[in-house]
């Protein structure tokens, strides 16, 4: 037989194979570096029995950083805790550990290896009688996907809830599945900003999984999010405390517990918390950010309490607390180049330090960052809106912006919040020329999207005169 003829049946049978290598996970570039921080993290610090799948993770993306060797290595040490059967392993885990084993040892040219590696596959598979002696369909290769997907990132989170909910058809009282289902359902509410109703959509699903594994810390800091996102926080704050009252799995514990206190307005309490993280995970971009997020809400408490007026001490208090939120939000866009919200918030904060040319930077690119939910450019168009109107002191950018957030049409808060903007600067506007025609077009069609449709015709049949004359 060819060389040729072989490598072409070897590329066929690989393609049969369930594992990271097939399961077209979406991962940009320029986040592998984020990823592999957030994949080293969790083996060290999060306690759970998905260790292997985890090694399997970081193997697919030192592949993808170029490191074959470092990825054997990876899998090397899955196969080992696979071995060592403190945990029961599935016959799920093995195919997956065997089908990156032979893709990795494939792309280094090492056939003889991936051949040992495609037996091995086949055995397992041969024992079920499938429909291809490479791949073997249950729910629990369903779930190994699903939790591969689901460290991947927002654009995967659709297809991770799909895996877990193909699985539960099967066995609905998994504990497993239903953790999984549950922080996918978590993840996209998170994501989802239409429907104040869909936000509600994951309680019951976080609900069920604490259910069926009460010992879960890291759901039941989920639910607590949710619940005080949705007005329960005093039930959402019983949660907390049975999260705290767990030793295991603490560095992810606080930095949840954290985002909680710091929602709540117990800002120097977060703070410690999520010090006390970032002491055990210092190259986390979620900690640094929710670091930031403290200090800017910090700023913005002194703000207010001086009527935006802040002098002597309070001038100087803010501009401290300014500097270490932008030291803050700039460590964590370096890890993770793609963490939009992220530079949206440096943005505002190097407008508050009166750094116009650096803000303005930090929105030029998110803007230029590919594939963002239309929800997220919602919100990127309305703050770039706010900082055109009241950093750059431009009506006429500001007004383009707040219309480009109310063409998402999408409902949501923002575009509310862009309606009640545009509304308020061209009512300035019009103060001051009473017959400034386009203003009154604009007004018109603030009014005709609140439902008022007489005073949108009012104004709308007064630019047409002012048009005609």
């Amino acid at each position: 037989m060819s060389d040729e003829l072989n490598d072409n049946l070897i590329e066929d049978k690989l393609d049969q194979l369930r594992c990271h290598f097939t399961w077209k996970l979406h991962i940009e570039d320029s986040e592998l570096h984020d990823l592999e921080n957030r994949v080293l993290d969790q083996i060290e610090y999060l306690d759970n029995n998905f260790n292997v799948g985890i090694h399997n993770l970081l193997a697919y993306v030192k592949h993808l950083n170029g490191q074959n060797k470092e990825a054997l290595e990876s899998l090397k040490e899955a196969e080992d805790l696979m071995q060592a059967g403190h945990i029961p392993q599935s016959d799920a885990i093995k195919l997956v550990t065997w089908g990156n084993y032979a893709w990795l040892y494939y792309h280094m040219g090492r056939l003889a290896d991936t051949q040992i590696y495609l037996d091995k596959v086949e055995n397992t598979c041969k024992k079920f009688a499938g429909p291809s002696c490479y791949t073997m369909e249950c729910p629990e290769m369903d779930c190994k996907e699903g939790w591969a997907l689901l460290k991947c990132g927002g654009k995967n989170y659709e297809r991770a809830k799909a895996c877990f909910e193909k699985a539960l058809e099967v066995d609905p009282e998994n504990p497993e599945f239903s953790t999984g289902y549950a922080i996918a359902v978590y993840r996209l509410d998170g994501l989802n900003t239409t429907s104040r109703f869909r936000k509600a959509f994951c309680v019951q699903p976080l609900k069920r999984a604490i259910r069926l594994n009460p010992e879960d810390a890291y759901i039941k800091c989920l639910l607590a999010l949710k619940l005080q996102n949705i007005g329960q926080e005093a039930e959402g704050e019983k949660y907390i405390e049975e999260a705290l009252a767990k030793m295991t799995s603490q560095v992810y514990v606080f930095r949840y517990v954290a985002m909680f206190y710091r929602k709540k307005g117990f800002i120097d309490k977060a703070l410690q918390l999520l010090e006390m993280a970032l002491r055990a995970t210092p190259s986390s971009a979620l900690l640094h950010h929710q670091i930031g997020l403290c200090y800017r809400s910090q700023v913005y408490k002194i703000s207010k309490a001086t009527n935006w007026q802040p002098r002597g001490r309070d001038r100087e208090n803010i501009d401290r607390i300014t500097k270490l939120a932008i030291s803050h939000f700039e460590f964590a866009v370096e890890q993770k180049p793609t963490f939009e919200m992220a530079y949206m918030h440096l943005a505002d904060m190097y407008s508050v330090a009166g750094n116009s040319r650096k803000a303005e930077d930090a929105y030029q690119k998110v803007f230029c960052m590919k594939s963002l939910e239309e929800e997220k450019m919602q919100e990127i168009y309305f703050q770039q809106g706010r900082f055109q109107e009241f950093q750059k002191k431009s009506e006429v950018d500001a007004i383009i912006y707040y219309l480009k957030a109310i063409k998402i049409e999408k409902p949501s808060s923002v575009r509310d919040r862009s309606i009640s903007s545009l509304e308020k600067v061209v009512l300035r506007k019009l103060q001051r020329n009473a017959e400034d025609m386009e203003s009154l077009s604009i007004l018109g069609f603030t009014y005709k999207l609140k439902g008022e449709m007489n005073k949108a015709l009012e104004y709308y049949e007064r630019a047409l005169r002012l048009a005609a004359e």
